[in-house]
């Protein structure tokens, strides 16, 4: 190659036949200040060259497609010919029609079509390589004329995002970049190649931005899928970076790993395309490894979504520098400058696939929706009726994410009846099976229990109606009758004030999703709150009124400030019912009809307000969990959280808060200091790992269940171990227990719950009375991969307990209740024992 190509190494670089004649275009090191592969490249110099490139060449343009939680620019580059620039927005609208009317698009018009090709890069902040590769892609494009350069420009649409998870990856080389010298250190102990908890890998919220495809609930996977909807492209290109011992991975994955729903010759074009990698890396004398390790089963992650929704997914995976240099056992020094030329060379050979295969791709994508209206014309369930009486946000925030994925819903034309359920108009959304999105909304209601693999790169099941905690029903019967205008408007709302101004209380119920949202505001306003633990009748507007346990008694004149009953909490009141879509009533009496009054100490508790520190740091283990307590609580429920370091967590510090959370085993907290903490009054929540460990402890009182995992592998072959192994662990199933419902706990739930788990360690619900919250059924799975061993196991086993320590309490969530942002379901427990948590 041209030397305005060479990278910081001195490495051998595929062979293009391209020279960079177009000098106007800047190289990246003009830009950067440093040669690709010599530094690790900030987010903000990426956004820079990329700017600089589309204002000296007029085959690229640059847009803002979104922005991330810290505000940093999320964009993309469109990489085309200068005529198919003139033209886009007719190649965005004939691509299009390859989805909504394949049946409108010729084969002769569909041959003149250019196909769309993305390639998204660094979606985990710390597998820094292939954001590198994308500037070295953006430059041969916008500069190179001779080898494919013009066929590629005439004949595809490449779009490059460059840095799909700025803030991540910002955390990342602000590390490396700030603990390397001047001389690069090879040694694996060096600082440069240690990043601090919580790394790059993940968002500002530590979430991870791969496992975000499906559930849209963070602006980087928003932002994304915004482009998806615009393009729709026949290839996505998924790269990243795995451990540093490892080669180079291409798709197919594991062939018994597919998704079900994605067809056949989505993988028979995978292995073509994988020809042409294999290729270029045999040029280069790179080794490289496919149909091993990765699946493409998951389908809310980034080389599996494209497969359901009408494109070839591609998961990339480059052995990881970290460094600049690394020791390695297997291929001596690794170097930044090799990784970065890996991607960049599978980048290429992804567009010499794409120009050979191209017409064939643009049809296979109009066939992909062709015959998913055919086989939903087929499926036993027609439509599926969403209800909106009950749960109202949570169905709500379901209905928001399927339509950024542009799946079609309606609102109800006419009363329909389902499993003995009567629907009316207004009351619920349909959603019909016979769509072009077909595929990817029966992924979204399917649940599944068997399996052929019972393996698992990541999740076995992912059934997102249970996961929202929503009754979803499924209509077997034709839905056009039921169809009334598309449903647009699916904005959060619900909240009510009945009755008007009240001069004694205001009475909140506790099923709204939001409730917690709006408590939280009350408590910090100075308005002393209680939770009435009885049902109880009472006078609303003149009508007897039931309410449940877990009512929110608001009282007028009881607060802890100048709040007066002319005005001020009403207007509370009325913001909440405005903003958390809260039902609020408004008393005519301190007395009820029947059940407690409004006085009651036996069955009412004053609340304090939460003041919440989640245990964070080196000695906190993963930040996936602790990420997802801090995003729920800081982002969806505005309430201000403390992140503490473990290291940090003394019995001295820890008297500032009256809850603390526990997400994963800490190991650099004083078991001493946790239980003295919680003896003088504190709750002590902890989730998964968190609650294994307080389990573990002596004053948790309960008993692990026995699985011996060693003792069903003592006669299995050394080679088959990891597979047998593997058959006995829980990848993320589905599984359902009973409520105590009469557990502060528990309120606003019924009886049956839909938890998620991840774990195979049971525990024996306890022997005390009223600590056992929740304990799995009879016939628990739900959905998901279970082993007939662990099957026999899982029954009757503690799911959630609570109990009393001294004057403080802990409540164990032996699931995870805030999954991945997206378990709306469970999320109202956890806010329970953060609001509730010492009332009982």
């Amino acid at each position: 190659l041209s030397s305005a190509l060479e990278i910081a190494e001195d490495v051998l670089m595929p062979d293009t036949g391209v020279d960079y004649v177009h000098a106007d275009v800047p190289t990246p090191e003009q830009i950067l200040g440093h040669r690709v592969g010599g530094r690790h490249t900030e987010p903000h110099q990426i956004v820079a060259y990329f700017e600089a490139v589309a204002a000296a060449s007029d085959r690229v343009t640059v847009a803002e497609h979104g922005r991330s939680y810290q505000n940093r620019p999320m964009i993309y580059a469109v990489v085309t010919s200068p005529a198919n620039h003139a033209r886009i927005a007719d190649i965005q609208e004939e691509n299009r029609r390859l989805s909504d009317e394949p049946g409108s698009v010729d084969a002769a018009k569909r041959a003149e079509q250019p196909a769309i090709v993305y390639m998204g890069y660094g979606v985990h902040g710390d597998e820094a390589s292939g954001s590198e590769a994308a500037l070295l892609m953006l430059y041969h494009l916008a500069a190179g004329e001779g080898g494919n350069i013009e066929q590629a420009l005439d004949e595809l649409v490449i779009l490059i995002e460059p840095a799909m998870n700025p803030d991540g990856r910002h955390r990342f080389t602000s590390w490396v970049n700030g603990n390397r010298g001047h001389t690069p250190v090879t040694d694996p102990n060096n600082r440069e190649h240690n990043q601090p908890w919580p790394g790059g890998r993940r968002n500002h919220y530590w979430f991870d931005a791969n496992r975000d495809y499906l559930a849209l609930q963070h602006p980087e996977g928003q932002a994304r899928q915004e482009l998806f909807n615009i393009w729709r492209p026949q290839i996505v290109n998924d790269v990243h970076e795995m451990g540093s011992e490892s080669t180079y991975f291409f798709q197919p994955g594991v062939e018994e790993r597919v998704n079900p729903l994605t067809p056949p010759l989505n993988q028979e074009l995978t292995a073509r395309i994988a020809e042409y990698h294999a290729d270029v890396f045999g040029e280069l004398g790179q080794l490289f490894f496919t149909r091993e390790t990765f699946d493409d089963f998951f389908v809310g992650k980034g080389s599996t979504y494209p497969d359901v929704t009408g494109a070839i997914g591609i998961l990339y995976e480059q052995g990881s520098s970290r460094g600049l240099k690394r020791e390695t056992d297997h291929h001596g020094v690794l170097t930044y400058a090799v990784t970065v030329r890996n991607q960049f060379a599978t980048s290429l050979s992804t567009l010499d696939a794409a120009l050979a295969m191209r017409e064939e791709l643009l049809e296979y994508q109009q066939n992909f929706f062709t015959q998913a209206r055919e086989i939903a014309r087929e499926f036993p369930e027609k439509a599926y009726i969403v209800p909106l009486t009950e749960h109202r946000n949570r169905a709500q925030a379901l209905l928001q994410m399927m339509a950024r994925h542009r799946i079609e819903m309606y609102a109800l034309a006419e009363s329909v009846e389902v499993n003995g359920r009567a629907f009316a108009p207004g009351e619920a959304v349909i959603v019909p099976s016979d769509q072009p999105q077909f595929r990817l909304l029966q992924s979204i209601m399917e649940t599944r229990t068997e399996f052929d693999d019972n393996r698992f790169y990541d999740v076995s099941t992912w059934t997102k109606p249970l996961a929202f905690g929503v009754d979803v029903r499924p209509l077997l019967e034709d839905p056009e009758p039921y169809l009334g205008a598309p449903a647009e408007n699916l904005d959060f709302d619900g909240g009510a004030l009945v009755g008007g101004r009240s001069d004694y209380a205001y009475l909140m119920r506790w099923d709204s999703y939001f409730a917690p949202r709006a408590l939280y505001r009350l408590q910090d306003a100075g308005v002393h709150t209680r939770v009435i633990q009885r049902p109880f009748t009472t006078l609303i507007d003149g009508e007897r009124t039931r309410f449940e346990r877990g009512t929110v008694l608001i009282p007028v004149k009881h607060t802890a400030h100048d709040l007066d009953a002319d005005g001020d909490v009403h207007v509370l009141i009325e913001q909440a019912v405005a903003n958390d879509h809260v039902r609020v009533y408004a008393a005519a009496s301190m007395m009820t009809i029947d059940g407690p009054d409004f006085g009651t100490r036996r069955f009412g508790s004053l609340l304090n307000k939460p003041e919440v520190a989640i245990i964070t740091g080196s000695g906190s283990a993963s930040s996936a969990v602790a990420g997802e307590v801090w995003h729920l609580l800081d982002h969806r429920f505005e309430m201000p959280v403390t992140l503490l370091d473990a290291d940090r967590a003394s019995a001295s510090r820890l008297r500032r808060y009256n809850r603390l959370v526990l997400s994963s085993r800490p190991r650099d907290v004083s078991t001493d200091d946790i239980e003295q903490w919680v003896r003088e009054g504190g709750v002590l929540i902890a989730i998964g790992a968190g609650a294994r460990w307080v389990a573990g402890r002596d004053w948790a009182e309960l008993e692990e269940k026995e699985f011996d995992v060693d003792e069903l592998l003592k006669d299995t072959p050394w080679e088959d171990l990891a597979d047998v192994r593997g058959a006995q662990r829980i990848g993320g199933s589905i599984f359902e227990a009973a409520l105590d419902v009469t557990h502060p706990v528990a309120y606003g739930y019924g009886e049956r719950v839909a938890l998620f788990r991840t774990d195979n360690t049971f525990y024996e619900p306890a022997e005390a009375p009223g600590v056992t919250v929740a304990t799995y059924t009879d016939n628990p799975l739900l959905s998901g991969y279970l082993s007939k061993e662990l099957a026999e196991i899982v029954p009757g086993s503690a799911a959630i307990a609570a109990k009393r320590l001294g004057s403080g309490r802990i409540v164990l969530f032996m699931d995870n209740p805030n999954f991945r942002n997206f378990w709306y379901g469970t999320n109202g427990l956890f806010l329970n024992a953060v609001f509730f948590g010492d009332t009982f």
